[in-house]
């Protein structure tokens, strides 16, 4: 519960809490169990924007200490260039870019994947997606 944040919360029902320390909680129960690889399906979804970012923090600073994977499902293209060291895009099945992030998650493979015109903005010193 310390690595993931809630540990003031440890003794808290599940009904309440929030979207954001379930999730942490869920990834507390997996910590303790030791697992060396986890799989997290949208770990971000339905949580608002401070809550994203954290919890993708909390993600990147166990994958960082505790010397373990994570394999996330991503929705959020912003989310998957900041955090993710690699990508695989997927569409309808079909793999259609994979590889070290940076070189996967292009604005060409993003119109090749989904018919969607993009621009990739790194003026503020991560980069963004912008939709054209």
């Amino acid at each position: 519960m310390e690595d993931v944040g809630m540990k003031d919360c440890s003794s808290s029902l599940l009904s309440q809490l929030n979207g954001d320390q379930m999730q942490r909680v869920l990834i507390a129960r997996a910590l303790a169990q030791e697992a060396k690889i986890l799989l997290l399906d949208e770990p971000t979804s339905n949580l608002d924007i401070k809550f994203q970012r954290e919890i993708m923090d909390v993600m990147i600073g166990l994958v960082r200490t505790k010397n373990i994977s994570a394999c996330m499902i991503l929705h959020d293209m912003d989310a998957a260039m900041n955090y993710c060291d690699k990508t695989i895009i997927v569409n309808e099945g079909t793999v259609t870019a994979a590889g070290n992030t940076e070189e996967a998650l292009t604005a060409d493979n993003i119109m090749e994947t989904f018919g969607v015109k993009v621009a990739i903005n790194r003026n503020y010193g991560r980069p963004h997606i912008i939709v054209l």
